[in-house]
């Protein structure tokens, strides 16, 4: 289970860059909302759980 929470932050920016594909073929700006979120969500969340993980 640790090993998922590690990567879990780029599994979450993964996401972010499926919306900013979906993007390419629907262009709306709540999906570059989404993305820019899921993106900066994703850098977070990496960052704190690689410092606080053991």
């Amino acid at each position: 289970m640790n090993n998922f929470l590690k990567y879990l932050g780029v599994i979450i920016m993964l996401l972010g860059v499926c919306c900013l594909g979906v993007y390419e073929v629907i262009p709306s700006n709540w999906l570059l909302l989404g993305a820019m979120v899921l993106e900066f969500a994703g850098i977070i969340c990496f960052i704190l759980i690689n410092r606080f993980a053991d």
